[in-house]
């Protein structure tokens, strides 16, 4: 990437805010085929429990909120999640989202991988890695994040990884066919305090990854059965998911931002009236995505145009903030 691209790129990051002046979140869930009774009725209770987080807890208006399950009567206002549905949902999805929202996508249910295909299970044709990264093309600035909770779903992460995308594969090939496990501990993670590492009481994508991965292997440690599920996350867009992601080093810096209730402008509601503070507060947390963003592609950049960048960015984070500090002290609450 040249320079003139780095900066042009920057800037358009940074620029970025939709009119309302906060980013928006949206979310979409879809539970595939049960098959056998007990599969369908863990299927309803991860989908329905992360649902009822997204509205309760994460306050999600119900209108930024699409459930596609194999029984609609399960839920009112749920849809039949056939493959023509999903591609509806996303369309609908696509047509509504800011140019900075959050898209959140998480797939619950039967995975497999046949034939170097790797599919989630719905009722109807399954749909396959590639039909979800068409699907994707629809949201070309927005942030997604796309957990795929199924079991062999490891193989969609080399298919949809990319810029500005966060993938969660609950397994780390297509090879670990096995039911798992990792679904029902990483809505949980959204659904009660666990997850909360730095208690700053709000669970970011990274903290949810953690927590369901360390609940797994407790989970497997307690039955003292063989681990049959290792979770993969990647957001640094090199199509390599991690096991153990740190965000120092390679994946986990962009997850560690985003937030399903909103990924940069959560806060909102507990700043002061004040617009001018408001927006001081918003602009701080575009330039620390930016600065998680810069840091997650530095391979991809000549040593000199990221130093340069980050070092920019900084500086303006500092300014910024201590700007901050001096309207506060001047106008305290």
């Amino acid at each position: 990437m040249t320079r003139h691209c780095m900066r042009a790129w920057l800037v358009a990051l940074l620029s970025l805010g939709p009119a309302s002046g906060e980013a928006q979140t949206y979310l979409l869930v879809v539970s595939g085929i049960g098959g056998e009774a007990q599969y369908r009725a863990s299927f309803d209770e991860w989908s329905t429990t992360l649902l009822t987080a997204a509205q309760d807890r994460l306050k999600l208006p119900a209108d930024h909120i699409v459930y596609l399950c194999e029984d609609p009567d399960v839920v009112a206002g749920s849809r039949k999640s056939t493959k023509a549905n999903l591609d509806a949902a996303v369309m609908e999805i696509a047509s509504r989202a800011e140019p900075d929202a959050l898209v959140v996508i998480v797939f619950i249910g039967h995975g497999s991988a046949v034939g170097g295909s790797a599919r989630i299970n719905l009722p109807g044709p399954d749909v396959s890695a590639e039909d979800i990264a068409a699907l994707l093309t629809r949201f070309p600035t927005q942030q997604l994040v796309v957990a795929n909770l199924a079991s062999a779903s490891g193989d969609f992460l080399p298919v949809l990884s990319g810029s500005r995308r966060t993938i969660i594969t609950a397994t780390r090939s297509g090879r670990e066919r096995y039911e798992t496990v990792f679904a029902s501990f990483f809505v949980r993670a959204f659904a009660s305090d666990g997850a909360d590492t730095d208690k700053n009481e709000r669970v970011s994508v990274l903290e949810a990854f953690e927590f369901a991965r360390r609940e797994v292997n407790r989970h497997y440690d307690t039955g003292n059965r063989l681990v049959t599920e290792h979770a993969l996350l990647d957001d640094n867009g090199d199509s390599k998911g991690s096991t153990e992601p740190d965000p120092r080093t390679g994946d986990g810096a962009i997850a560690a931002s985003l937030f399903l209730d909103n990924p940069l402008a959560a806060a909102v509601a507990t700043l002061p009236d004040d617009p001018e503070l408001r927006a001081l507060y918003q602009a701080r947390q575009r330039l620390e995505q930016a600065i998680a963003t810069l840091r997650a592609r530095k391979d991809e950049l000549a040593p000199d145009i990221y130093e340069s960048e980050l070092e920019r960015l900084a500086l303006e984070l500092a300014r910024t903030s201590r700007t901050i500090r001096e309207r506060e002290t001047r106008n305290p609450e």
